[in-house]
């Protein structure tokens, strides 16, 4: 670990984005490196400013726990929606969950949803059941109970406790599918 930290350090030192996010998340870890959140948070934003979408999510979530920094849901938020925007599932889903509940920017459920739906859509168990839960009450979308139980099934067949919980209260109930 210790050659993996000088090698990505002359890297970094240089600019090269991929190393500052890798010397993040060393020092965010302590991989290597006595863990340091703040520096850990310098470097994700040498990198994240440059357009590294995982070191824009990990700066976002520093900012939501206040890891290495004041805790900023508004900052939260700005770099969730810069990693979002490229596509990072982890990233659209806190943005859904942040614009659903009003972390860090105005509630908004048909933008949740949105962002939610592109999270799902790429197989991410935590936004597929969030939509789920979308559906259920009709939270951005018109309610589907149908609907609810199909995203609910996804997530639980990846093991996701929540939409495995969900499932055995629409299959005791009878939404969406036949009571059973």
């Amino acid at each position: 670990e210790r050659c993996a930290v000088e090698w990505n350090t002359k890297a970094a030192k240089q600019g090269n984005a991929d190393a500052q996010y890798n010397l993040g998340v060393m020092y965010d870890n302590g991989q290597g490196v006595a863990k340091d959140e703040r520096r850990a948070v310098e470097w994700y934003t040498k990198a994240a400013k440059q357009g590294n979408a995982d070191a824009q999510y990990n700066l976002g979530v520093m900012y939501d726990n206040g890891q290495g920094v004041a805790k900023d849901e508004r900052r939260a938020v700005e770099w969730y929606t810069k990693a979002a925007k490229q596509g990072l599932a982890d990233a659209q889903s806190n943005l859904g969950f942040a614009y659903m509940n009003g972390v860090g920017v105005a509630k908004d459920e048909r933008r949740a949803v949105e962002w939610t739906r592109k999270a799902a859509n790429q197989g991410h168990a935590e936004a597929q059941s969030n939509l789920g839960t979308a559906y259920m009450y009709g939270l951005g979308v018109a309610k589907d109970e149908i609907r609810a139980v199909e995203w609910d099934t996804k997530a639980a067949r990846q093991g996701h406790a929540k939409a495995q919980f969900n499932l055995g209260i629409a299959y005791m109930n009878g939404l969406g599918v036949a009571k059973d």
